[in-house]
């Protein structure tokens, strides 16, 4: 049976035949304008994440809150630079780590991801679900790395158009040696390896680099501001003293070379000198290199906050640790690393 008041408006309705009629048309236009008006005032990131986002993944429950640094002062809008120098477009879980973790930790600035290996001018990634995690996070930025544009203007420019160069043993770490120093004398901000898990805030890190051991600085997180003099004579030297053939020269030898002269210093310690901080090798380096096997060991809970208490990155070592079977769930120092910095990733290496 018909309710009652439906009935007594199909009878006005019927009775009143083109003012009904008019009445219909003008609802539907309306319905349909609010409709059009609405759907392209949408923000595009809250329709879905670009990049084919694969659908098991939820962006509202990886993507960080705003609210994370509303209680604290506001960090500077520095950017934070990755860089990969091979043509690999298929991110490992410490690369999707470690751009997670910063992007965590950095709610405010730009992580920018320069890969070599991205076709320059399309508007797609590779379809992986690393990149379909990333883009879940609204600050991180996947570019292609144009390393005759980002060396034009340098004093590298004449030495990346050397065509020997691919031919020498170490270039490809030579190579990425090359862009960070680059980076930080062009745009400063904070460089980092992709193998890094980052615990904290590292903007207020200015002018820095960290020592890995007794007198070497590392280059694998550097913190700068533009046009850094320090930066400006670490190019010079690496044209000046180049030596391709030699594993580390252009690297911590080179930041290390350029530290001793820039200080008149023979011994590195923790300090700051000129305006450049040499950063305790816990502050990013709190696992020597020679230890690396520390990081798949069990640690408790105490002994792990113990350990982290003055860090705010730690150096995964990948080129010595990355065939080293990492069991997940575990106690292991670096499965409880992935698990509070980057849960994302660890989600997906759990599923996996």
């Amino acid at each position: 049976r018909m309710p009652s008041c439906l009935l007594k408006l199909t009878r006005v309705v019927l009775s009143h035949k083109p003012c009904a009629l008019f009445i219909l048309i003008f609802v539907f236009v309306s319905l349909a304008y609010h409709k059009l008006h609405w759907g392209l005032g949408e923000d595009p990131k809250s329709s879905g994440p670009t990049y084919g986002l694969s659908a098991e993944i939820s962006c509202a429950h990886y993507a960080p809150s705003p609210l994370d640094i509303a209680d604290g002062p506001s960090p500077s809008t520095g950017n934070v630079f990755f860089v990969e120098t091979s043509e690999q477009t298929a991110p490992s879980y410490l690369f999707s780590c470690s751009v997670e973790s910063a992007a965590r930790t950095h709610p405010a600035s730009r992580v920018v991801v320069l890969m070599k290996g991205l076709a320059k001018g399309n508007a797609s990634l590779p379809k992986h679900w690393a990149f379909s995690l990333l883009s879940c996070f609204p600050n991180v930025e996947i570019r292609p790395l144009d390393l005759k544009e980002l060396f034009s203007g340098t004093p590298l420019a004449q030495w990346f158009l050397q065509p020997q160069r691919q031919k020498e043993p170490h270039f490809l770490p030579n190579l990425s040696d090359a862009c960070r120093i680059v980076l930080m004398w062009k745009f400063g901000g904070i460089y980092l390896d992709t193998d890094f898990i980052v615990l904290k805030n590292l903007q207020n890190l200015t002018n820095a680099l960290g020592i890995q051991d007794d007198n070497v600085l590392n280059g694998a997180f550097l913190s700068f501001k533009a046009k850094h003099k320090f930066m400006d004579l670490c190019m010079q030297d690496f044209v000046q003293n180049y030596n391709g053939w030699v594993w580390g020269h252009q690297g911590p030898e080179l930041l290390t070379r350029v530290f001793k002269k820039w200080c008149s210093l023979r011994t590195i310690t923790s300090m700051s000198c000129k305006g450049v901080n040499a950063l305790a090798r816990e502050v990013v380096y709190p696992i020597p290199w020679q230890d690396w096997k520390k990081l798949f060991e069990a640690v408790s809970a105490l002994e792990l906050q113990k350990l982290l208490k003055n860090t705010y990155a730690v150096h995964i070592w990948n080129k010595l640790s990355h065939g080293t079977k990492l069991e997940i769930p575990s106690q292991a120092l670096l499965a409880q690393l992935y698990s509070q910095f980057c849960p994302a990733t660890y989600a997906k290496m759990k599923q996996d």
